[in-house]
């Protein structure tokens, strides 16, 4: 089972820069897309319907802004779009959409940036303390999980090129990182990239400024989050980073799992 997951940083921009393309050659099952910047009655073209999937979108309900989606050679059992009553505040701005096939749910996630301001930071802090208890929820189901995505969160410094510089700023706060360790840690989601590949300088994200991208100056805020039953069916991962379809890198992880068994 081959799933890829990508912040496209506006889908209609990805497109035009060769995503579908690259995707039809990679042929995932399962591809999660973050940050579409367009509502489902713009996605009508065939560019965004590819032969051979089933897609899914959970767009915000603001133009242009945020929104998730999952591509899906199976056709899944249940489609959950959103995270419900409650939670109508992340729901408007498209942030979860969950594909349910037998016992394995995928999740396109897209955690809130706080770099815009000290306002929309407390709004990501707040989803987070929020959204513990329903991971949790999750965990607890029996479900096997995938949750892929812009976490918008670097964990450890060997996650991001300047760490000493970013411990002030939103995406590397202590708060944020202890967020994580807490996750991967007592709560028992694990990070599957770290799984099979430990090595530095592994990143899905550069800043549009500067030479980040031609330096090699990045973060790693995008995951493949999975639940215990699972890890020792992470086979392989790899970030692709031949073609640039966005500020975002695909990742692209392979699991051993049998996933049209149902």
């Amino acid at each position: 089972m081959k799933i890829t997951s990508i912040n496209v940083n506006g889908i209609r921009a990805a497109a035009r820069k060769g995503l579908f393309e690259w995707l039809a050659r990679e042929a995932p099952d399962v591809v999660c897309i973050q940050e579409l910047k367009a509502q489902e009655h713009q996605l009508q073209d065939p560019v965004f319907r590819p032969a051979g999937y089933h897609a899914y979108f959970h767009c915000a309900l603001r133009p242009g802004y945020s929104g998730v989606a999952i591509y899906s050679k199976r056709e899944p059992d249940e489609v959950i779009c959103g995270l419900g009553a409650g939670w109508e505040d992340v729901d408007a701005e498209g942030r979860y959409l969950e594909a349910r096939f037998g016992n394995l749910s995928i999740v396109s996630l897209y955690v809130h940036s706080g770099s815009s301001g000290e306002e929309r930071q407390a709004l990501k802090f707040d989803f987070m303390d929020r959204f513990l208890p329903r991971l949790r929820e999750l965990k607890a189901s029996g479900r096997d999980y995938v949750i892929c995505g812009d976490w918008n969160i670097a964990h450890k410094e060997i996650d991001l090129k300047n760490w000493r510089g970013n411990q002030k700023n939103s995406g590397f706060l202590p708060e944020e990182r202890a967020w994580l360790d807490r996750l991967f840690g007592e709560e028992g989601f694990i990070d599957a990239f770290r799984l099979v590949n430990q090595e530095a300088e592994q990143y899905t994200w550069w800043s549009n400024r500067g030479q980040a991208w031609a330096k090699n100056v990045g973060w790693r805020i995008d995951y493949h989050v999975i639940t215990p039953g699972l890890r020792e069916r992470v086979l392989n991962a790899a970030i692709y980073k031949e073609e640039r379809f966005s500020d975002h890198a695909p990742l692209t992880l392979e699991y051993d799992y049998p996933f049209y068994a149902g």
